[in-house]
């Protein structure tokens, strides 16, 4: 007995059900959602701040931040508006290497994600390490769309993705938490797929 519609798509694909957090729905698509409208850069312009619980406040050109090593990693993505997108591959730049240059304070333990217009997502520092978290500027073997953060967005694996904040400008390092866009106007703070984390109240 299927669990839902949803879970017999899954496993007619021929994907684990398991891949599925529960109120999800698997989609060949990448749907575009986001607050506000998609910023315009000039890359000649643009660059990326490190700052807060470190030793040496960073900032770094395009160039400068597409020459630091980079790693790919392979993850399931879910939506909080309930679509789910299996097996994106995305290219970047790990936090390691980030934090490395400017000398992490052990006192950080949160990270706070700034974006364009105003738009923050926060997650504890040991998210942003985990595998598979990076800034990305390629998925799938192309540069992001416009529509999906390019130049630059967080990818934070086990979360929704809202926390993977789109246009990426910097990362703050934080003693404290500081909640994110979503999360002050009611979104859950953990944000976990498989626990439907999607709301505070």
């Amino acid at each position: 007995m299927f669990r839902s519609k949803a879970e017999k798509k899954v496993i007619d694909a021929g994907y684990d059900p398991a891949r599925l957090p529960p109120g999800q729905y698997l989609t060949e698509k990448w749907p575009v959602l986001h607050a506000g409208s998609v910023p315009h850069t000039e890359l000649e312009t643009w660059d990326f701040r490190v700052w807060g619980e470190v030793e040496q406040e960073l900032t770094l050109d395009w160039q400068q931040l597409a020459a630091l090593p980079t790693v790919e990693v392979t993850q399931d993505i879910h939506c909080v508006t309930r679509w789910s997108k299996f097996d994106l591959t995305f290219k970047g730049i790990a936090w390691r290497e980030l934090e490395t240059l400017a000398g992490q304070k052990p006192s950080a333990r949160y990270a706070i994600a700034h974006a364009e217009q105003g738009f923050t997502a926060n997650v504890p520092i040991a998210v942003l390490r985990a595998e598979g978290a990076l800034l990305a500027y390629e998925a799938d073997g192309e540069p992001l769309g416009l529509e999906h953060g390019w130049p630059l967005r967080l990818v934070i694996p086990g979360k929704y993705f809202w926390k993977s904040a789109k246009w990426l400008r910097g990362i703050e390092l934080s003693v404290s938490d500081k909640p994110g866009f979503w999360e002050r106007y009611g979104y859950h703070n953990d944000a976990d797929p498989f626990k439907e984390q999607r709301y505070a109240f």
